[in-house]
């Protein structure tokens, strides 16, 4: 599952439990999370908090190997704990064969609050994703699962509709049913705003990780505390303070007047103010600049009267000189993308259309399209209506607001109205992104694991209503059969030749429609202080907290 990307707050009152304590490690971030709920809203923010306070069955780590967190083994083919087994004909592809994966939850994992982690937790998680009412983002993973059947208290078995080459990537993240089941049962479709992590997000019974959450300020910062509970190693922080500074130039300023610890690569710095503030102060920090599967894109939206053809789309890219904006904005070191796959990752194509900044072209294919220059430079169609469209981003970030300037530019050359539009990030992926309220163009990122099939993004059957409880992340609305069928094939493709060659075909009808505008491919840049070790940058969407017991304070 991609993420990145509710309407909802966080409760607003600052709640501090305890006794006054020792100074907590404070990280800075730009964003602040819509939510804490795990399965409602793919916001990079929340995945950073919740990296800390709750456990995902399995993840890739820092060498992108899939392996267990919550679990005790991986389950394999080879080692039995997966195994092909008969489904009715009119589930999953229909050829009657899914999978049977087994897992065993951790010993002695429990929720903040002494409840054991058990098997109806996974149950729980189950029936809410699948739900079409329950505001879930990506439900399709969810109901793929015919069945969990339960051997005991923390063993199970899930029986997927289909044999995918990711089978034992189990994206299902429990939820506490001791805490969650009567918020969900009460009222299924109101789920998403009386969730205990909207309602009550400081409950302890809420969190399973090395810390729990025991403070919000909404807008601002979320405050942890270790979990009493955790079987693990007792990590080195009492405490973490996690900061949402949505201006770029004032979370600088706060690591260098000591408001913030750290900085988080994630979410923080562009990468040339790490360059530049690198220079003043590797005395005191270290920087690392790890490259990632983080996409930096414009989503088009298709229900946009002139947007919605490709020509238009096709000039957009031609006109926007992007190298240009490479070079001005950081010297190179972030690659132009011409596809949503990165160069580093194992399923990245090479021979796909390539839109190098061409007026020329630009302004044929708008002719084309009937948007000609009238007397006064502006782009109209025949009925006079001026070439016209917002484009949005997420306010206060330094680097994309001057690439957004930037591109404005380029397409005013072309005789086109281009009106800025920005917002908090919360609001801009809480609810104008996720119900598809952008008049025009959303420039944001998507964070990925290693070659994952961009479904929720792309499969028609993804696209974000109101029927289906704005579930899914085709924010563009793009529809393409084909499309739905190398996605429904590429799961499901065990051979590896096979697989990239339909990954290859994939990212060339991409690149033809262009539902996204590429734009290029982020690095992370990490700020951390010298003192501050154990944090190992992965370069894909789970980020560095999953780890954080293996953090350490040498000051001590």
């Amino acid at each position: 599952m991609r993420r990145f990307i509710a309407s909802i707050g966080i409760a607003a009152a600052l709640l501090v439990s305890g006794a006054l304590q020792a100074k907590p490690l404070t990280i800075g971030i730009s964003q602040y999370p819509s939510t804490l709920h795990p399965a409602i809203d793919a916001m990079l923010a929340k995945s950073y908090v919740l990296g800390l306070s709750q456990r995902p069955f399995v993840a890739f780590d820092k060498d992108w190997k899939a392996t267990c967190i919550l679990c005790e083994e991986l389950p394999t083919f080879e080692n039995g704990g997966a195994v092909k087994v008969p489904v009715p004909k009119d589930a999953g592809t229909g050829s009657g064969e899914g999978v049977a994966v087994t897992f065993r939850i951790r010993e002695g994992m429990a929720w903040a609050d002494g409840v054991p982690v058990t098997v109806d937790d996974v149950i729980l998680a189950w029936e809410v994703g699948k739900h079409p009412k329950s505001g879930v983002t990506e439900q399709e993973s969810y109901r793929r699962i015919l069945e969990i059947r339960r051997i005991d208290d923390r063993t199970f078995t899930l029986i997927n509709d289909r044999v995918e080459y990711r089978y034992n990537l189990l994206a299902l993240t429990p939820l506490p049913a001791h805490a969650e089941r009567a918020p969900f049962e009460a009222d299924p479709e109101r789920y998403k705003n009386e969730t205990r992590y909207v309602t009550a997000p400081d409950t302890p019974g809420l969190y399973n990780g090395p810390y729990r959450v025991t403070g919000v300020t909404a807008g601002a910062e979320v405050t942890l505390e270790r979990n009493p509970h955790w079987p693990g190693e007792v990590p080195a922080f009492e405490r973490i303070v996690i900061r949402a500074i949505t201006n770029t130039a004032a979370l600088e300023a706060n690591l260098r007047s000591g408001g913030i610890d750290y900085i988080a690569g994630e979410l923080g710095l562009s990468i040339d103010q790490a360059t530049a503030l690198e220079r003043r102060m590797r005395s005191r920090y270290r920087f690392s600049y790890r490259p990632g599967l983080i996409y930096e894109h414009i989503d088009v939206n298709l229900d946009h009267p002139a947007l919605k053809d490709v020509r238009l789309r096709q000039a957009l890219l031609f006109g926007a000189n992007r190298e240009a904006v490479s070079q001005a904005l950081f010297g190179g070191r972030q690659p132009v993308a011409h596809a949503s796959v990165a160069p580093n990752d194992p399923a990245a194509a090479k021979d796909i259309q390539r839109y190098p900044y061409d007026l020329k072209r630009a302004a044929a294919l708008l002719d084309e399209a009937g948007w000609p220059l009238d007397a006064k430079g502006q782009r109209r169609n025949v009925a006079g209506d001026p070439l016209a469209f917002d484009f949005m981003t997420t306010a206060g970030n330094r680097l994309r607001e001057l690439a957004q300037q930037a591109l404005q530019s380029d397409w005013t050359k072309l005789g086109i109205s281009v009106n800025l539009r920005n917002q908090p990030a919360r609001v801009f992926f809480g609810e104008t992104v996720t119900k598809r309220k952008f008049n025009g163009l959303a420039m944001y990122a998507w964070l990925s694991s290693p070659e994952n099939p961009p479904r929720t993004s792309l499969h028609s059957s993804m696209i974000p209503t109101a029927d289906n409880g704005w579930s899914g992340q085709n924010y563009p609305g793009y529809s393409n059969a084909e499309v739905d069928g190398l996605l429904d094939k590429i799961e499901v493709e065990l051979d590896q030749a096979k697989r990239y060659a339909l990954w290859a075909r994939l990212q060339q009808i991409y690149a033809r429609d262009l539902p996204a505008l590429p734009f290029y491919f982020r690095a992370q840049p990490f700020v951390i202080p010298l003192w501050l070790t154990g944090i190992e940058p992965t370069g894909h969407q789970y980020p560095t907290t999953l780890w954080v017991e293996d953090w350490r304070d040498s000051r001590k």
